[in-house]
C-alpha cells in the first residue's frame, strides 16, 4: 500500500467519524460535552464506534425520519428495560428532533401490551425524569373509550391494522381463554389502539420495534409486520427497523427480525 492510499484510508475513517459526531450531535443538542466524550476517556475505540456505526452508518441512512429512529428506538429500550441511561439519553433526543411529550408518552402506554405494564412504567419514569429537568408539562387530557364502546371500536381495529391474522389469534383462543381473546380486542384495541398523538402507522412502528428488541415473541412479531404493511409501512421501512435495532437490541436481535421480515415480505408479494 503506498503512502497515498494510507493517507486516503485515514482520510476516510475521520470523515466517518466527524460525520457521526455532527449526526449526534443533532440527537444529543447539549452545550455540554458530549455523550461520546465520557465514553472516549474510558474507551477511546468504543465512542469512536458509536459515532461511525450508530450514527453516520444507521442514523445517517434514509428511510426513516430522525423522529421516526427516536420514536423506535425509545420503545425498543423500553420494552427491552435494561437500560435506563440511554432511554433517558433518547427520550432527550426524541424532543431534540421534534417528537412531542405525548407522542413520547403515548409509546410508553402502547407498550403496555407488548411488554407489560412494569416495563411501560419504568419507561414513563424516565420520561417523567427529563420532562422535570427540562420543565415539560405534558397534556394531562384523559381519553378514553366508552365501555359500551370498547369491544366494537377494538374489533374494528383490529380488522383495519391485522386483518384476518388478528382475527385468527383471537379466534385461536375460545377452546382456552375466550377472556384473554375478549382483553385484547378491548384493551389493546378498543382502549389503547384508539388513543390519539400515535397514528396507526406509529404504533405499529412502535410494535414491531419493541417485539424484535424483545426477541421473545416471533409469532407476534409476525402479525405486526402484515400489520404495519396493512396500514402503509413499506418494504424499505422495515428494512430500517432491522438495521435500526441491531444498534440497540443487537446484531442477533436484528437478524432474527429481518428473517421474521422477509417472510412476510415474502407473502405479501406473492399474493400481489
Amino acid at each position: 500500500m503506498t503512502a497515498d492510499n494510507m493517507s486516503q484510508q485515514s482520510t476516510n475513517r475521520n470523515d466517518r467519524y466527524e460525520r457521526g459526531l455532527q449526526i449526534l450531535a443533532q440527537v444529543e443538542q447539549t452545550q455540554g460535552p458530549s455523550v461520546l466524550d465520557y465514553v472516549a476517556e474510558f474507551s477511546p475505540d468504543l465512542a469512536r464506534l458509536t459515532a461511525e456505526l450508530g450514527y453516520t452508518d444507521v442514523y445517517g441512512r434514509s428511510g426513516l425520519t430522525y423522529e421516526q429512529r427516536q420514536i423506535l428506538t425509545i420503545a425498543a429500550l423500553g420494552a427491552m428495560g435494561t437500560a435506563p441511561s440511554q432511554l433517558r439519553f433518547h427520550i432527550r433526543g426524541a424532543l431534540n428532533v421534534g417528537c412531542t411529550p405525548e407522542q413520547i408518552i403515548e409509546t410508553f402506554i402502547h407498550l403496555t401490551i407488548y411488554s407489560g405494564f412494569p416495563a411501560a412504567l419504568n419507561a414513563l419514569s424516565a420520561a417523567r425524569e427529563v420532562f422535570t429537568e427540562r420543565g415539560i408539562r405534558p397534556s394531562l387530557e384523559e381519553h378514553r373509550t366508552e365501555p359500551s364502546e370498547r369491544f366494537e371500536t377494538g374489533s374494528r381495529l383490529v380488522a383495519e391494522v391485522d386483518g384476518s391474522a388478528g382475527d385468527s389469534v383471537i379466534k385461536s383462543l375460545q377452546d382456552i381463554s375466550p377472556d384473554l381473546g375478549r382483553m385484547i380486542v378491548e384493551y389493546s384495541f378498543g382502549d389503547v389502539y384508539s388513543r390519539p398523538n400515535l397514528s396507526l402507522w406509529e404504533r405499529e412502528l412502535v410494535t414491531v420495534a419493541a417485539c424484535g428488541a424483545m426477541g421473545t415473541c416471533t409469532p407476534q412479531l409476525r402479525v405486526h409486520t402484515h400489520g404495519f404493511l396493512n396500514v402503509g409501512g413499506t418494504r424499505e421501512q422495515l428494512i430500517e427497523v432491522a438495521i435500526q435495532l441491531a444498534v440497540y437490541a443487537g446484531f442477533p436481535a436484528a437478524l432474527n427480525t429481518l428473517e421474521v421480515f422477509r417472510g412476510v415480505l415474502e407473502q405479501h408479494e406473492n399474493a400481489g
